[in-house]
């Protein structure tokens, strides 16, 4: 009873780390330590779970993949992001030119 619980158990860590592998984007870990491992997984699956509840909240079709690609790419634009996840409505708002300098302007 005891091996096979501890198979159990273990059985449970694979599950988890396969998980990890297949739904959060942690390709390697930044640090070595056990607080640095812990806080880059806390961080992910805090993402995840952010981009879950905005997936329900807009009510989309798309795979939390394909949200999490669409917000990577658009991770730099003033986008809203019902705009940025609705297909068809991807607008970005226009540069405001007239408070930007020019460097070579000579």
């Amino acid at each position: 009873m005891t091996i096979a619980a501890l198979y159990k158990s273990r059985w449970q860590v694979e599950l988890f780390f396969k998980w990890i592998k297949q739904h959060l984007r942690i390709k390697r870990f930044l640090g070595s330590s056990e607080n640095a491992v812990k806080t880059q997984i806390w961080c992910a699956v805090a993402t995840y779970a952010l981009i879950a509840i905005i997936k329900k909240e807009l009510q989309l079709d798309a795979s939390l993949y394909t949200c999490l690609q669409i917000l990577s790419v658009s991770v730099f634009e003033k986008t809203q992001l019902s705009c940025a996840l609705q297909p068809g409505v991807y607008q970005t708002e226009p540069p405001h030119i007239a408070n930007q300098l020019n460097l070579f302007d000579f």
